[in-house]
């Protein structure tokens, strides 16, 4: 592909950069590297996405119908750059933006459009995505919150885990099982949760950066209307495939950066290379390089998918090699990035108080476990892009109520 702005996208950059000037004043902006954190930031953080969904720069690639600019991936691409560029930090609805609107577009009823998107693009509403549960580790369809119909409700029970933005959180999309006498990802049926519903309690966790992204979250005696529901009764793995597939195009799988750049690794390792020993650089240079190696890689192999999203083709499994492939990086760059700090890496900030490297490391692991392990994404790669055959499952056709026995 061409990595030139075309005319058109070249007009497009500039109408975005104007935009940004123009309500520069109404905007959050950060320093590089400087951590955001939603707890605290919240108010400024909704208030930078509703400027920019009233400026139409949120939800671009969104249908118009909908309250998006119908535009393309390249165009949502080319405001992402740009809102780097003026170090305004990712908005707080991302993951609603990415994951939890187009399932509700693609398996919720008019009324729920009606009511839930306009306001999503706004940040009047967050949302979060309500997976990963502590029992199933990355065997998502091993589920165990159960939601059982009670008249025109559903009582919900259980408990997730790893929630990301869910102490910010409006609303969810919340998997759960109702049928457990049907095989595991037959008995799964799908939801719209209010988070400020009685019986849901967040909390959240700790994580060896400082930092607490993510939380648990406990559902005891939740009552959801049977018009939350996304997608038919029993079929909800159907609907949590169209948000994992858009889940790994927005992490990584269209050659967006996980965890640092590799042009902040590069103006870092000019900074810091002279003060190190010759024996110290050389060990560096040698991280440096492996680094930029894997993250250009998997930059330009994004950018081919990207390209082929751009003409009409849709997130499929092969999005998984980007996400696979970008935390592979991410974890080499940070590495590169502490190396270079040289006897300050064994601290937890330089002493000028910087963290930055420090707290990407530290950061890093937990990207590779978010939209899918590198052992799930394996398999994903292997089974339904490569052709291999399949791992043994003795629990696939087996009723879940079985414990996978027949």
């Amino acid at each position: 592909m061409d990595f030139d702005d075309t005319p058109e996208e070249a007009s497009f950059r500039a109408h975005v950069r104007s935009v940004l000037e123009e309500h520069a004043s109404e905007l959050l902006h950060v320093a590089p590297g400087e951590p955001v954190d939603a707890r605290s930031r919240e108010a400024e953080l909704r208030d930078t996405q509703r400027v920019l969904a009233e400026a139409g720069l949120v939800g671009v690639t969104w249908p118009r119908e909908y309250g998006g600019q119908g535009g393309t991936l390249v165009q949502q691409a080319i405001v992402g750059q740009e809102l780097g560029r003026a170090r305004v930090p990712t908005l707080i609805n991302h993951i609603g933006i990415g994951m939890c609107g187009p399932t509700v577009i693609a398996h919720g009823s008019d009324d729920q459009r009606s009511r839930y998107l306009a306001r999503l693009l706004r940040a009047d509403d967050v949302w979060c995505q309500l997976f990963s549960e502590p029992g199933s580790g990355s065997d998502l369809a091993a589920l165990r919150t159960s939601a059982v119909r009670d008249g025109e409700d559903w009582v919900v029970n259980g408990q997730k885990v790893w929630t990301t933005l869910a102490h910010v959180a409006d609303f969810g999309i919340l998997l759960t099982r109702t049928d457990p006498s049907r095989p595991k990802h037959a008995g799964l049926t799908m939801f719209v949760v209010d988070m400020h519903a009685p019986g849901v309690t967040v909390r959240p966790l700790r994580q060896m950066s400082g930092g607490a992204d993510f939380n648990e979250v406990f559902f005891d005696d939740v009552r959801i209307p049977d018009s939350e529901r996304l997608g038919e009764p029993g079929e909800g793995w159907r609907v949590a495939l169209t948000t994992l597939m858009n889940e790994r195009v927005a992490i990584g799988g269209a050659g967006s950066d996980i965890g640092p750049s590799p042009e902040s690794l590069t103006a870092h390792a000019r900074d810091r290379l002279p003060a190190l020993s010759p024996e110290q650089q050389v060990l560096a240079r040698q991280a440096v390089g492996r680094a930029l190696v894997a993250s250009l890689a998997t930059r330009y192999t994004g950018y081919r998918r990207f390209t082929t999203l751009s003409q009409g083709g849709v997130p499929g499994p092969e999005a998984s090699a980007g996400k696979l492939g970008g935390t592979a990086a991410a974890r080499l760059v940070t590495d590169a990035g502490v190396r270079l700090l040289g006897d300050e890496a064994v601290l937890g900030a330089t002493a000028d108080g910087d963290d930055t490297w420090q707290r990407a490391q530290a950061y890093v692991p937990g990207i590779a476990i978010a939209g899918g392990t590198d052992q799930v994404l394996r398999n994903i790669l292997g089974e339904r892009v490569l052709g291999l055959p399949p791992e043994p499952r003795t629990d696939k056709s087996a009723p879940f109520s079985s414990g996978g026995r027949r």
